[in-house]
């Protein structure tokens, strides 16, 4: 059998704060949706901003998570993978679908004056934090870094 992938990453601003619902059993549900742009020149030779909305659906401690530190505005970090969802329209008896991305991993990007908490990551497996690790001060009598010192 072939392998096939179905990966979305996004990095885009928040358009409003995440609705959190709970399932009958329990399980927590957040939809909000993310923006992203780009830009490119246009054949007259000036600058167009293209802005895309992506729908973003958090299932259990991942949507927990989105509504309790995500806001509108924040910059965040999303992956996850493309579904589809259909639905019969009852006015016209059309048949309507909707591209969602179900998340599977999150990082905030924003911080605390950014309207954020502070910058932390999740994800559905795991909640490990991804803020880059403390710098090591190096005192001003430790020795210069010599070619030994080079592991390689």
């Amino acid at each position: 059998m072939p392998k096939s992938v179905n990966k979305v990453i996004l990095l885009g601003n928040l358009g409003k704060d995440p609705e959190v619902k709970f399932t009958p059993s329990g399980t927590a549900v957040a939809k909000f949706s993310v923006a992203t742009s780009y830009r490119f020149k246009d054949k007259n030779d000036q600058w167009q901003d293209q802005t895309e909305w992506h729908n973003v659906v958090a299932w259990a401690r991942l949507a927990e998570i989105a509504g309790e530190y995500l806001k509108k505005g924040n910059k965040v970090y999303i992956e996850g993978r493309l579904q589809t969802h259909s639905w019969e329209d009852k006015q016209t008896n059309q048949k309507k679908y909707m591209n969602e991305v179900i998340a599977n991993d999150l990082v905030l990007l924003s911080g605390r004056s950014e309207g954020g908490e502070s910058t932390r990551g999740a994800s559905a497996g795991n909640n490990f934090d991804q803020r880059a690790p403390e710098p090591e001060h190096v005192s001003a009598t430790s020795s210069p870094i010599s070619d030994e010192d080079i592991p390689f």
